[in-house]
């Protein structure tokens, strides 16, 4: 007797929590979605039902619980359903996947709200005519498989649905259907047959006309065909046509299709209505009880919605039995995703929460990537120092053109030009805007006062890269740098030049007039008042210029001439060329000038034409001449100054020393050449002329790997290029830079969803040519057909 008093308690309190949870749904859906009374404009989501169900407790008194409870748990299971069966009554089972009937109890099933009102209480009352008739039906259809669980939980609906309705004393005492026409029909919208069902409706009823289907199966057919068509317009990024569906299938919102919810939201924050979004998110965190879907509701909307709707959602946040919070677990990811956006809105300030805890990742965890995000979080606030700190910390753990461009705009921001040149070289042909941050390097560094004394080789590099990119900036430094040195000859050539590439550049103009005037240039003078007559008062109006000193300081900067806190905007990169020969920094006929390290201040020598000395490596020569060492000191020499052809023989001449460790240097060192050359495949067979330690072959082999890989993926071999991605991965992480390179070969093979997971993983880390991959593959994948 204790057992079935307990069945009966337990059957009872899950009919009324069943009931009150879908009452629950329906108002909650009424207040959040505007639902409004009959006289008011009915927005998108609105009128999506046509019965207003009352109070479950108003059923007949005659109904007893203890027979239900006692019947339900004689049925036996031989006759049930396979565990992937879906319930006739589910109201939008998903077509491809039918909902599970592995057993569960019915309160740990979510609620299933009725239908939204579409009209006052009061008008439906006064309208509403005698109580229809039942559609028993799918209750008989699980008493006959024995389905206790799904069988309670028709009976709940069925009470929502018709208050008056009485539920039956005995399940199985419900006469079975004999129709096995309709017990096969049942069994197609069960498999998801959807199709075939709606066929073999239209069959019978042209067979026979006097035959109606059961309207509850029709209802039920309808929305399991509209949550089919949500979903699919959903994939295809039909967003008004999600929000249409939805809005005329009411049945589906409800926290029992937590997936549609999370469609639905998307569809609002993409058709520019983030705040339906936001209400959407806000009520299943507020209606839903599935742990596993409100942490992934959580994560879901961080990636369509703004910060601030975000920290509205997060106060919904539940504490957990143990006195935690049940978001802890992806509390580090979403301080990336708002770290990540703060650095994408210079205005938006995180809370220091969230600052805390990506610092203390980033030290413990020691990510990149991490250190990453709060140095641009703080180099865009100004917070140099800070910027500094994590950028080098950065490049301890990876050293990466984004780290380097960091560094480089933090030591600008300082006035620590010569180191910001020094880490950007390296980088400086990675991006538009590397190149655009080692510009603005050089151009703050030959600006600096007192003058910096820099090596012949520093000055050679950033001459050579100036010229190469044509950088009027850096070039009229140049000449102010040279008069600083009494080079008067070398500065009118700069500014000359600088004037060629570009014509309207006023400082440089005013800095070649004086320079002509005190090399008593006089018709040089007259041609650049007469040119710049009217656009230049300084210049039209110069006076004597005898008593500027040697070292005069240049005049400051125009406002805005050189980009030290952000790159310069990105500039089209032209061939690198020599200057022109009316532009080339020549004293007279038959001499050149050349520029030599002197300490304490530079000068300028003039010496004849004639045979080069060799220095270092910059002779061509015969390295097969030369004794193994010294070969090799010429092979990484030709490697310092980007030579890797002629490095390649000087190392193949360093291979035939007797010595091993310089038969490992070479053979390492020619490997490294022909990467640098391009030809991993000519790398790999050096890598192999002389054994390596561990260390340095699995540098070979991650480096080849990566060559192959890109080598691949310009010749439009994609598979293959996953393979090398592959396989490199398995020797080192991979860099986001190459996590980007596999996205773009999903992209191509047309596996939009991996090439999605791909991007998103990588534009999570702030990478901006992730953030272009997601556009790509929404371009592909929905031409913005909703326009």
């Amino acid at each position: 007797m204790s057992v079935k008093s307990s069945l009966v308690a337990i059957s009872a309190a899950v009919v009324v929590a069943t009931l009150v949870t879908g009452l629950k749904d329906r108002a909650a859906l009424q207040e959040r979605f505007g639902l409004g009374s009959a006289g008011k404009p009915a927005p998108e989501l609105m009128m999506m039902g046509r019965i207003k169900p009352t109070d479950a407790s108003a059923g007949n008194p005659e109904f007893n619980a203890q027979l239900v409870a006692d019947k339900i748990e004689a049925i036996k299971s031989p006759s049930s359903p396979a565990p992937d069966t879906p319930e006739p009554n589910a109201a939008a089972p998903q077509p491809a996947a039918p909902q599970s009937a592995a057993p569960q109890t019915a309160a740990q099933r979510a609620p299933v709200a009725p239908p939204i009102v579409s009209a006052p209480p009061a008008l439906q009352q006064a309208a509403a005519p005698a109580q229809p008739a039942v559609d028993e039906s799918a209750l008989r259809y699980f008493a006959s498989r024995g389905d206790k669980v799904r069988l309670q939980a028709e009976i709940s609906r069925l009470q929502a649905l018709y208050p008056n309705w009485v539920p039956p004393a005995d399940p199985l005492a419900v006469p079975q259907n004999g129709d096995k026409q309709l017990e096969a029909m049942w069994q197609l919208y069960s498999d998801g047959r959807y199709a075939e069902l709606r066929k073999a409706v239209a069959d019978r009823q042209a067979a026979d006309a006097g035959w109606q289907p059961p309207a509850d199966l029709l209802d039920r057919l309808d929305v399991a065909e509209a949550r089919a068509r949500l979903v699919n317009a959903s994939d295809l990024k039909q967003y008004a046509t999600v929000v249409d569906i939805a809005a005329a299938t009411p049945s589906l919102l409800t926290c029992s299709e937590v997936d549609v919810l999370w469609r639905v939201a998307e569809a609002f924050i993409q058709t520019e209505r983030a705040q339906r979004g936001q209400d959407a998110y806000t009520y299943i965190l507020k209606n839903c009880t599935n742990p596993a879907e409100r942490q992934a509701t959580v994560e879901k909307a961080s990636t369509l919605l703004a910060y601030q709707p975000m920290q509205a959602l997060l106060t919904l946040e539940r504490p957990a039995a143990d006195g935690s919070k049940e978001f802890d677990a992806i509390r580090d990811n979403l301080a990336r995703r708002f770290m990540a956006e703060g650095n994408d809105d210079t205005k938006l300030v995180i809370a220091a929460d969230y600052v805390a805890r990506l610092e203390k990742l980033a030290e413990t965890e020691g990510l990149a990537s991490d250190a990453l995000l709060l140095g641009w979080y703080q180099l865009r606030r100004n917070n140099d120092a800070d910027a500094e700190k994590w950028f080098r910390a950065a490049r301890a753990k990876q050293d990466s053109a984004a780290a380097s461009q960091g560094l480089a705009l933090a030591l600008i921001a300082r006035k620590a030009p010569e180191e910001a040149e020094d880490v950007m070289f390296r980088w400086r042909a990675d991006s538009e805007d590397a190149t655009s941050t080692y510009l603005a390097a050089t151009a703050n560094l030959m600006a600096l006062q007192p003058p910096a004394d820099l090596a012949e080789d520093v000055l050679h590099r950033i001459a050579t890269e100036v010229i190469a990119r044509k950088y009027v900036p850096t070039a009229q430094q140049f000449g102010w740098y040279a008069r600083s040195l009494n080079q008067f000859q070398t500065a009118a050539r700069w500014f000359e030049t600088a004037l060629a590439w570009k014509p309207d550049d006023e400082p440089s103009a005013y800095g070649l007039v004086i320079t002509r005037e005190q090399l008593s240039d006089r018709k040089g003078v007259l041609d650049l008042q007469r040119a710049w007559a009217g656009r230049s008062s300084r210049i039209t109006n110069l006076e004597d210029t005898s008593s500027l000193s040697p070292n005069a300081v240049p005049p400051p900067l125009e406002k805005g001439a050189l980009a030290v806190q952000q790159p310069a905007q990105p500039t089209q990169r032209p061939p690198t060329e020599p200057l022109p020969a009316e532009r080339r920094v020549t004293l007279q006929p038959g001499s050149e000038v050349v520029v030599r390290a002197a300490r304490p201040a530079m000068e300028t020598v003039t010496v004849p034409r004639g045979p080069r000395q060799t220095r270092g490596c910059s002779t061509t020569i015969d390295a097969g001449q030369l004794e193994p060492a010294d070969a090799l000191s010429r092979g990484w020499c030709l490697m310092d100054i980007n030579r890797p052809m002629e490095a390649i023989s000087a190392f193949e001449a360093a291979l035939q020393s007797p010595t091993r460790k310089v038969r490992e240097d070479a053979a390492y060192g020619q490997s490294l050449a022909y990467l640098r050359a391009g030809l991993s495949g000519n790398a790999a067979v050096a890598a192999t002329k002389a054994p390596q330690n561990r260390q340095r072959a699995a540098e070979l082999q991650v480096a080849i790997l990566a060559d192959r890989a890109l080598s691949a993926f310009d010749a439009g071999r994609y598979r293959e290029t996953l393979i090398y991605l592959d396989q490199r991965a398995q020797l080192q992480q991979e860099r986001i830079d190459l996590m980007v390179l596999r996205g773009y070969c999903y992209l191509n093979l047309k596996m939009y969803a991996d090439a999605t997971r791909i991007f998103e993983a990588a534009a999570a880390t702030g990478s901006r040519d992730a953030v272009r991959g997601l556009a790509d593959v929404r371009n592909v994948t929905h031409p913005d057909v909703n326009d």
